[in-house]
């Protein structure tokens, strides 16, 4: 049974390494889609505390990853998630370092970047709802979103001042 576990993870994260334009937390929404409601590897929760725990420590959100890994199937499976995730995309990368510095200021270069920048933002925007549905907060944790959203883009203030801010909003509600 932990085999097909193993193997079921590979397959599933292995091809999304690949398309971790813009970091891991691009392919959040389709590992929650996998993991989380297809194959019930992992819960809603712990897909959120997983999130919370890779942002929190030092390393890319990709760890999250790993986590869900050896949630599923213990130090196997983080062992099975953890190179699942990394390899793949750590090849290519390897490989089109050096193609891309073959040809270095190319106009195919500059179409690539153009075309990526987009993509990586919508994935990463993917993830963020995909991670605000999941914690659920209703139409007051979309409001404080909105609004911190539109303040960090519109003004230079310090983000722990929103944080604090969204804290205790949140907060005032569950005292009245």
């Amino acid at each position: 049974m932990k085999d097909n576990i193993l193997l079921t993870l590979l397959v599933i994260i292995a091809p999304l390494s690949l398309m971790s334009v813009g970091g891991g937390q691009a392919i959040l929404p389709e590992v929650h889609r996998q993991i989380v409601l297809n194959l019930g590897l992992v819960t809603e929760t712990q897909f959120v505390t997983d999130f919370t725990i890779s942002k929190m420590a030092p390393g890319p959100t990709s760890l999250m990853i790993s986590l869900m890994g050896w949630q599923a199937a213990g130090w196997q499976g983080m062992v099975v998630a953890t190179i699942a995730i990394f390899a793949p995309s750590s090849i290519l990368l390897l490989l089109m370092a050096r193609i891309w510095s073959r040809h270095s200021g190319a106009a195919w270069q500059k179409a690539v970047e153009s075309g990526l920048a987009p993509i990586a933002a919508g994935l990463i925007l993917a993830s963020t709802l995909t991670i605000a549905r999941a914690l659920g907060g209703g139409w007051l944790a979309a409001f404080v979103s909105l609004v911190v959203t539109v303040v960090m883009m519109a003004t230079r203030i310090n983000p722990l001042w929103m944080i604090a801010a969204g804290a205790g909003l949140f907060m005032l509600t569950e005292l009245v």
